[in-house]
């Protein structure tokens, strides 16, 4: 069977910032080479980089796969990045998309081109996981750099069923390579308690692999791989299953992160370009001028509001007015240029100085590419941010507070959080109102970073932000006006799949 090198050759490039100029160079003149096929490729360590490098993502047919599938969308801001916020309730966006205002007003429907991408670009870094796992562990090479190639394999595999379970339930659980004789060629759904299951056995067998504990140059670490399990448990430990044993764990995992990162000193070095890859940064996706380029500045500056020296001004994610002020008074994160902003220099005129009339994301906003007359002027390569530090330290307050109430470890992991954001230190709270604490600042803290929806799913609970609390998520308006209906705990089966497959039944509601 042969397989498309053009796209693993791709990934490579993808991964341009994590490998010196002369062994990208090597990987590319290997990869010059054509007819290659599962049984004369996997025969070098250099292939089984190569490989692995490429399951990170890249492009196939100029569509983002792997973790690049978030910012896959269109000028219109049909991005998976963006669905999940419009999910979340606390987003508006541009009035051109129809399908971005069928989410937010709760009247999508399978037909929707972000639900394929994320179901497209998932399954197709599975497949390529599969055949990894599958082929690397006859290649004679280094005992422990195999060991720890497999772990990052294992990992990446783990985070794409991780999304695919948690936004579509029941998934067909496919763990080995897949042709066209096989009779998975057309698979079923699995029970959601078997994927998990599966996603909990991969991380466990990626801790066990040798990884570094951390990484700068884009790959996989131990501390990627203990933020995302803990994320795992945390979410088992809440609806659907309902596993509370879980919340242990949770903490557990969580806990062994934090003596690994720092958290940043300036909330700017996260979105700049000199910190990539460090700090509080755990895991991110790269791009690199040249390379692969992200829209994301493009996307969350204001509509048609020349914003930085980009081309287009897009406004297809901009922060509810109301969410805004349900920060604390004082909060450092919502002073101008802080997390958001309201105005900025105008890119051909920087003595003049636009208004926006509302707040964006300044979280988003690469500086680098926004200067005019430079060598990235308009072209933004701002890594997108998958796992940070306050993640695990939020999972770590809240997982260790279900288990043993507000313990004085877990005041002090959300404290420095809010330390940092110039906010008083929590203290003196219940077991109850330390949950809804932590709950609150997971909003504030991971803002607009795809961690909302997902919250919503495994508590059944809303941030009201207008009346600073929180309501059952399925009767309890957001500030649109919009209630969430039931069926949207889970994203519909798209329908080109069911199309093409019978045997996957549709989610209900859909």
């Amino acid at each position: 069977m042969k397989f498309n090198f053009k796209k693993y050759s791709t990934g490579i490039l993808m991964l341009a910032i994590i490998t010196s100029v002369s062994s990208c160079k090597k990987y590319l003149e290997e990869d010059s080479r054509s007819n290659f096929t599962q049984d004369n490729y996997f025969t070098s360590a250099n292939q089984a980089r190569t490989f692995v490098n490429g399951i990170y993502g890249g492009y196939i047919n100029n569509i983002n796969y792997g973790l690049y599938f978030f910012q896959n969308g269109d000028a219109y801001g049909e991005a998976p990045f963006i669905t999940l916020e419009l999910f979340a309730g606390h987003t508006t966006t541009l009035g051109q998309s129809t399908n971005n205002k069928k989410v937010i007003n709760q009247n999508t429907d399978p037909t929707n081109p972000g639900f394929e991408t994320v179901w497209k670009s998932c399954y197709t870094a599975i497949e390529e996981c599969n055949l990894a796992l599958a082929r690397i562990p006859a290649i004679n090479m280094d005992a422990a750099v195999k060991k720890s190639l497999l772990g990052e394999v294992y990992f990446l595999r783990a985070f794409y069923y991780y999304h695919l379970v948690r936004l579509y339930g029941d998934v067909p659980l496919l763990t080995a390579p897949v042709d066209l004789k096989s009779p998975l060629l057309y698979p079923e759904r699995t029970p959601q308690a078997q994927v998990y299951d599966q996603v909990v056995n991969d991380l466990l067998a990626a801790e066990q692999s040798g990884l570094p504990n951390t990484d700068q140059t884009g790959r996989t670490s131990m501390g990627a791989v203990h933020t995302l399990l803990s994320s795992v448990y945390l979410t088992m430990a809440g609806y659907p299953l309902q596993k509370t044993e879980n919340y242990a764990k949770a903490a557990a995992e969580a806990k062994q992160v934090l003596p690994l990162y720092t958290l940043f000193d300036n909330y700017a070095y996260l979105h700049d370009n000199p910190h990539k890859n460090q700090g509080e940064l755990i895991f991110q996706s790269q791009y690199l001028v040249g390379v692969a380029t992200n829209a994301i500045t493009q996307l969350t500056v204001p509509f048609n509001l020349q914003v930085g020296a980009y081309g287009d001004h897009l406004g297809a994610m901009i922060p509810t007015d109301d969410f805004f002020k349900s920060y604390e008074a004082g909060d450092k994160r919502t002073e101008e240029k802080q997390f958001y902003f309201s105005k900025y220099p105008n890119a051909n005129n920087p003595a003049d100085t636009i208004n926006f009339g509302e707040h964006c994301l300044y979280k988003y906003f690469q500086v680098e590419s926004s200067v005019s007359g430079t060598a990235n002027s308009g072209k933004c390569d701002e890594n997108w941010t998958l796992l940070r530090l306050p993640e695990a330290m939020l999972t770590y307050a809240e997982a260790s507070n279900e288990v043993n109430g507000p313990t004085a470890d877990a005041y002090d992991a959300v404290n420095q959080i809010r330390t940092r954001a110039n906010l008083k230190p929590l203290a003196g709270l219940s077991k109850d109102q330390f949950r809804i604490a932590i709950w609150k600042e997971r909003y504030h803290e991971l803002a607009y970073e795809n961690k909302a929806y997902f919250d919503i799913q495994r508590t059944h609970q809303i941030y009201d932000v207008k009346n600073n609390t929180f309501g059952p998520a399925t009767s309890t308006p957001n500030e649109q006006g919009v209630t969430m209906k039931a069926q949207y705990y889970l994203w519909p089966v798209p329908q080109r799949e069911r199309n093409t497959n019978t045997k996957l039944t549709q989610n209900t509601g859909w």
